[in-house]
This record gives structure tokens, C-alpha cells and sequence, in this order.
């Protein structure tokens, strides 16, 4: 570090470095910072560059922990920071470029040493740090500011006060992901950490009136997408005599410390390829997904979540009711556009899952939009390529189709919605379809994925949730759809028969052999026939609500007849197969009087002619089949090590040694 560029491989042995975390104590009024804080070298720019720096500077961290008791060189660096930041925004008027440089460098030396001091030490110990002055070994003040509470709110008062212009993009950048950092002791438990320091600073105290300030500013970054000014923008003005010492100082930051970064880790999933990143609004959604996921404190909710539970839309007048805390308001049709075209990330979607779970006004809004398809076409292509995705990716994709199915308007407005050449469905050409049906077919797709791959029960559960709240109001169904529906039951159909075989044969082995112990396939039976039941009410909910509408199902049914003889009698399925049985009889009546070798055009023909005359009072009424998302007991459980995991895989320069992670397992999931 210094006045002049360094290589990483040279930081170990820096002078300046040597100096502020050696034995030697430094004032906050020493020289000596200006010249440690005008320093630049290359850029890490992969997580093998990260990991260089990290091994690089450890040797210098920890000998700061070792001295800073003695010296109060932290604090001394901190307040150095906190001085400057209260000029930052006068220096960005007034595009003074070497002030900010260094306050960035500053910051950008904190991030680092916090890091270290996070994973190798306990939250209290971290605190104590924060208070050793310069004074005799190991004494700190009792009764100076909390300086650890004042760099919070200086960081949060910096993300949200600071104009984001070209020479403040980087340092906005950092102060984001300082706050990540400070909050990274997480990942050092295995358990999800229910009292923590900084989380009782973040939510009462100083920090508090900032809670909306900060859900709304990071909710922006997000929507705004700003991209990273070009290199070179920012440089300090090279003068006619060549510039000097402070071009020399200015120029480092042409290759700015703002690189965006793409990390490896849990799943090594590829974070967004870096042409086409924000790094400030991915850091700014992470932090806003940190925050939101933090626990209640024992005497107070999570005033963040409260924030993202609360807030309207700009275009809303009416007055907040003053139960609500933290309330603010933002453009929702901004946030509903931005929302729309970044749910290729995991942490888009899950943002996206928050919001329609926790804010009603959002859900509201969300399902009164009318370019509906807009939103749900991204979130069916995550499903399609389930293969790709990790699978806390994919259950948010479900769970928020399950959430719009519980509304009827939805269920009704996507059969009328009308798509064209559906590009990235290859199974078969979609030259037209309904966004209803096209639903249902990447519905009944993920099923089946999971019936051959992953055999998980909760995904299952929830696929055929989100069928059942639309079947009542199928509309029009594409052909491919119907046969679809009908192939699934014929696919369970054939499971079932198997899995009946496979107990027959073993209980006949167990006869002659008793020592063997038998699988379990009654259990293996009863979750196949709740599925085939599920999937009888779905096409019974169909007929019985919409039959005039589906031509295609009913002859999809006519075609694949022999499937449902076997359940007619079963005493599982008798009462649901009554009406699928009378549709069968009195369309196949029809048809034999029609005569033979009809054409499928004439086949449909018969059936929407048929429909007319069916008795509707033979059909035997059922309850509408409804299912609603209950969040699972204890869901931090579930998503702190979910949001910790996509921080660690796609936080911008951010890196963390694999061996230190306790919360999530280092796999290949």
C-alpha cells in the first residue's frame, strides 16, 4: 500500500501495512494515513485472484489482532474514515476524486481486517477491538463513543445519503459490502444465530431510523442496475507537465477496486457473467436479503422485514396507519420491471418470493398487472431447466406459481394470454399456446423430472398444489397440454401397478423366508395413490367446472379410456372416478353412434357437440380444490443458509476460505 502501485504478492512486506499493524500506535492525526491510503495495484478479477489477496494480507491481519490491543491502530483507522466520510458528499459535488480515492482505500482496508477479525474471533472479542485506544497494554476506554454502532451508521448513512455519481460508485459499492461482511459472522456457526451484536445494533439504537432509508435505497440499486462506470472515467485530470504525484495517485483508480467477481462455492454455481453484472445492485440485494432474514430480537421484530412488509406504491395516496413502522414507498411498476427481467439469479427470485409472501400491496399489484406473462414466463424457465438449477432455486420458482394460483383472477387472465414460438421449450414446437397451458405443461414436466430423479415428496406436493388451484379454471387447453395431463396419470398408472407387483412378490418371499426383512412398499403405495387421487381431482375439478371449454381434455380421455378402468373399483378412487367415468361413458356412446374411422377434427367436432347435451346435474358436485403456502415452522432455518450461501457464491470481491464455512456443507449439490 502506499503512494506507489503494488503487486498482491508484495502487500506481506508493505511498509505502510507493517506499520499499521505493528507495535507502533498511530494517531488518528498522523501523516502516516495519507500515505497508506493512497495506494493502488491490479485488480483481483477471479476468485483465484481473491483468494491471493486473502492469503496475502492474512499475515498483516493477524498481526494486527495480536498488536491492536496495545496500539488501537483499528480504531485509529476508523476513526480516520469516519472523519472523512463526514466530507464525502461536499467531495462529490465538488468531484474532488483523490478524497474519495482514499476514503474508498480506507474503507476498502476496514472490509478486509473485518473479515479476518470475524472469522477468527468471538462477536465480543471483535467488540473489544473496536474500544482499545492508545494506552497501556490491553486497556481500552469504558466510556468512549461505541465506535463499532458509530461505523454502522456512518456505513448505512453513506449507502443511502451518498449521491451515486461515476467517483462515489466504487466506495457505494464497498460500504454495501462492509455491512455484508459485518453480519458474515453467520457463516461461522453451524446453528442460525439467534443473539448476535451486530444484529442488536442494526435493530434498535442509532442505526434504527435509518431501517427504511436502507430497504428503500437497496431496493433501487437493485431496480436501477447501474453499471460500473467505464475505466477511466473517473481518473483525476492528467495536467500538461505530465501530472505529477497526484495523477500518479489518481490513475490507480482506472482499474477501480469495483471488478465484479464471480465466485465459485456451494453448488459452484456461475454468478452472472461480469459483462452484464451491477455489482451495486447485486451486493444491495444481498444485504437487503441478509437484513430481511435476520432473526427477531427477543423483545423486537426484524425492523427490516417489517420494512419490505409494509411499503406501497408511490402511486398510492392513502395514509400509512401508524401500527406500521419503517413504512416507506417505491415505484412498484419499476420493481415489477426489474423484477421481471433478473430471475435468472437465485437471489432475484427470492427477493421475488419475499415480496409477494410478506407484502400484500405487492401481491396485490403483482396480480392485477396485465402483461402477467412477463413475470411468470422467466419463472416457468427456471422449472424447465431444472436440470441447471440448484434445488432451493427451483422450489422458490414453485413456490411462487403456487402462490399466484391461489388467486382466481390469475388463474382465469393466463388461458387468454396468448404466446408465440416458445424458443427454449424443445420437447415440442409451440408455435401458439395459452400461458395457462404452457404453465401446465413445465408443471407436469418438473413432476415427472422428480418422479425419475429427485423423488422428493415436498416438490411433488407442490406441483400438483399449483395444478389444483388452476384446474377449476382451465380454459382452452392446448392439445399437448391435455395429452400431457392424461400421460402423467398414465405415467403413475404404471408406477403403481409396479410398486403393487413388487409387494405381492415379497410377501410371497417373506412366506418361505422369514428372516428377511420386507421394503416398505405399503408406504411406497399410499404416496403413489395420494398423487393418482390428487390427479383425479384435478381432471375431475376440470369436467366438472370448465368442461364446455376443453374439448382437447375430454378427448385425450377418450383416447387413453383403458387407463381408468382399474381404478373404477377401487375403493380409494370410486367416489372421484364417477364423473370421469360418466364423461368416458357418454362421450364414447356418442362417438360409437357417430360410427367409424372418424377424423380427429370430427371426433372434436362430436365432443363440443356432445358437451351441450351432457347432464350437468349427473356430475357429482366436490369441494374446489384449494391449497394455499404455509411457510414451514422455524423457515430461518431453511433460508439463512440459503441467503448465506448465494452471499458466498455471488458476492462481489468478497471471498471466504471454504475451510472456515460452518453454516452450509461445501458440496457439489
Amino acid at each position: 500500500m502506499g503512494s506507489n502501485s503494488s503487486r498482491i504478492g508484495d502487500l506481506p512486506k508493505n511498509e505502510y501495512l507493517k506499520k499499521l499493524s505493528g507495535t507502533e500506535s498511530v494517531s488518528e492525526n498522523d501523516p502516516f494515513w495519507n500515505q497508506l491510503l493512497s495506494f493502488s495495484f491490479p485488480t483481483p478479477t477471479s476468485s483465484t485472484e481473491l483468494k491471493l489477496l486473502e492469503e496475502a494480507t492474512i499475515s498483516v491481519c493477524r498481526s494486527l489482532v495480536e498488536n491492536n490491543p496495545r496500539t488501537g491502530n483499528l480504531g485509529a483507522l476508523i476513526k480516520v474514515f469516519l472523519s472523512r466520510t463526514k466530507e464525502l458528499k461536499v467531495s462529490a459535488e465538488c468531484q474532488n476524486h483523490i478524497f474519495i480515492w482514499q476514503t474508498h482505500n480506507a474503507l476498502f482496508i476496514i472490509c478486509c481486517l473485518l473479515k479476518v477479525f470475524i472469522c477468527e474471533m468471538s462477536e465480543e472479542e471483535l467488540q473489544l477491538h473496536f474500544t482499545y485506544e492508545e494506552k497501556s497494554p490491553g486497556s481500552y476506554s469504558s466510556d468512549s463513543e461505541d465506535l463499532l454502532e458509530e461505523l454502522l451508521c456512518c456505513l448505512m448513512q453513506l449507502i443511502t445519503d451518498t449521491p451515486l455519481l461515476d467517483i462515489t460508485y466504487e466506495i457505494s459499492v464497498e460500504a454495501v459490502s462492509t455491512m455484508v461482511v459485518f453480519l458474515s459472522c453467520q457463516l461461522f456457526h453451524k446453528e442460525v444465530l439467534r443473539q448476535s451484536i451486530s444484529h442488536k445494533y442494526l435493530m434498535q439504537g442509532r442505526c434504527l431510523p435509518y431501517t427504511s432509508k436502507l430497504v428503500k435505497t437497496l431496493l433501487y440499486n437493485f431496480i436501477r442496475q447501474e453499471k460500473p462506470p467505464p475505466p477511466g472515467s473517473h481518473v483525476f485530470p492528467q495536467q500538461s507537465d505530465g501530472g505529477g504525484l497526484l495523477y500518479g495517485l489518481a490513475s490507480g483508480v482506472a482499474t477501480g477496486l469495483w471488478t465484479v467477481f464471480t465466485l465459485g462455492g456451494v453448488g459452484n454455481k456461475a454468478a452472472a457473467a461480469p459483462e452484464l453484472s451491477s455489482p451495486l445492485a447485486n451486493q444491495s440485494l444481498l444485504l437487503l436479503l441478509v437484513l430481511a432474514n435476520l432473526t427477531d430480537a427477543a423483545d423486537a421484530p426484524n425492523p427490516y422485514r417489517q420494512a419490505i412488509m409494509s411499503f406501497k406504491n408511490t402511486q398510492d395516496t392513502s395514509p400509512f396507519p401508524s401500527s406500521i413502522p419503517h413504512a416507506f414507498q417505491i415505484n412498484f411498476n419499476s420493481l415489477y420491471m426489474a423484477l421481471c427481467e433478473q430471475q435468472t439469479s437465485d437471489q432475484a427470485t427470492l427477493l421475488l418470493y419475499t415480496l409477494l409472501h410478506q407484502n400484500s400491496n405487492i401481491r396485490t399489484y403483482v396480480l392485477a398487472r396485465t402483461d402477467m406473462e412477463n413475470l411468470v414466463l422467466p419463472i416457468l424457465e427456471i422449472l424447465y431447466h431444472v436440470e441447471e438449477r440448484n434445488s432451493h432455486h427451483v422450489y422458490m420458482a414453485l413456490i411462487i406459481l403456487l402462490i399466484l394460483t391461489e388467486d382466481d383472477g390469475f388463474n382465469r387472465s393466463i388461458h387468454e394470454v396468448i404466446l408465440k414460438n416458445i424458443t427454449w421449450y424443445s420437447e415440442r414446437v409451440l408455435t401458439e399456446i395459452s400461458l395457462g397451458s404452457l404453465l401446465i405443461l413445465v408443471v407436469i414436466r418438473t413432476i415427472q423430472y422428480n418422479m425419475t430423479r429427485t423423488r422428493d415428496k415436498y416438490l411433488h406436493t407442490n406441483c400438483l398444489a399449483a395444478l389444483a388451484n388452476m384446474s377449476a379454471q382451465f380454459r382452452s387447453l392446448h392439445q399437448y397440454a391435455a395429452q400431457r395431463i392424461i400421460s402423467l396419470f398414465s405415467l403413475l398408472s404404471k408406477k403403481h401397478n409396479k410398486v403393487l407387483e413388487q409387494a405381492t412378490q415379497s410377501l410371497r418371499g417373506s412366506l418361505s423366508s422369514s428372516d428377511v426383512p420386507l421394503p416398505d412398499y405399503a408406504q411406497d403405495l399410499n404416496v403413489i395413490e395420494e398423487v393418482i387421487r390428487m390427479m383425479l381431482e384435478i381432471i375431475n375439478s376440470c369436467l366438472t367446472n370448465s368442461l364446455h371449454h376443453n374439448p382437447n381434455l375430454v378427448y385425450a380421455l377418450l383416447y387413453k379410456r383403458d387407463l381408468f378402468e382399474q381404478f373404477r373399483t377401487h375403493p380409494s378412487f370410486q367416489d372421484i372416478m364417477q364423473n370421469i367415468d360418466l364423461v368416458i361413458t357418454f362421450f364414447s356412446s356418442r362417438l360409437l353412434q357417430a360410427g367409424a374411422e372418424l377424423s380427429v377434427e370430427r371426433v372434436l367436432e362430436i365432443i363440443k357437440q356432445g358437451v351441450v347435451a351432457l347432464p350437468k346435474d349427473r356430475l357429482k358436485k366436490f369441494p374446489e380444490l384449494k391449497f394455499k403456502y404455509v411457510e414451514e415452522e422455524q423457515p430461518e432455518e431453511f433460508f439463512i443458509p440459503y441467503v448465506w450461501s448465494l452471499v458466498y457464491n455471488s458476492a462481489v470481491g468478497l471471498y471466504w476460505n471454504p475451510q472456515d464455512i460452518q453454516l452450509f456443507t461445501m458440496d457439489s449439490d
